[in-house]
């Protein structure tokens, strides 16, 4: 999105004009969504982080405390917050069967439980980070982001976000060489 299309629905926000509102909603949840759903591995938890985020948001816009420009960026840093305070609150979750994996006819179950294993282990992987870690590796790695757009979402410099990105690697490795070492499927 351009800077002046974002100032104008920033601006309309503000104004709490329901059309900006709802372009904010349709151009940022579809993200965000993704975004918790690939770290908390819940459907029901990341429909929550979302209706969180923008509930947020939206009682910051009301007390005048909304973002000036980087939407993306606040709203992202919202729903990290949000994950944040999620995790500790709950244990990890346990590895469930659960028939509601989607359906391939041509992957045997046996493949779909090692995928679904092996995004666990990510999972339980991205808790040993500290919370600035894991929000650098998620947005640099699974959603993409620069460093220039993590460091503003951040307010930290790029070189801060460089090095902590190396430290979370450096964790990640870790964690795995000792699970393959243990022989043991957990981090």
């Amino acid at each position: 999105m351009n800077p002046d299309a974002e100032q104008e629905l920033l601006h309309g926000a503000e104004a709490l004009d329901h059309s900006a509102l709802a372009a904010v909603y349709q151009r940022y949840s579809p993200g965000i969504y993704r975004y918790a759903m690939r770290l908390l591995g819940d459907d029901c938890l990341a429909e929550d982080c979302v209706a969180e985020t923008f509930s947020r948001y939206l009682k910051a816009i009301r007390a005048g405390k909304g973002p000036q420009d980087h939407l993306q960026a606040y709203l992202y840093r919202i729903a990290h917050n949000w994950i944040t305070d999620c995790y500790r609150r709950q244990p990890p979750p346990p590895l469930e069967l659960d028939e509601a994996y989607p359906e391939d006819e041509n992957a045997r179950p046996e493949t779909r439980l090692d995928q679904a294993f092996e995004q666990q282990q990510v999972r339980l992987a991205l808790r040993t980070l500290t919370p600035d870690q894991r929000l650098v590796v998620s947005l640099r790695f699974l959603e993409g982001w620069e460093y220039d757009e993590i460091a503003l979402a951040m307010s930290k410099p790029v070189g801060t976000i460089r090095a902590l990105q190396f430290r979370a690697l450096n964790t990640l490795r870790k964690v795995f060489k000792l699970s393959e070492k243990e022989g043991s499927h957990a981090p």
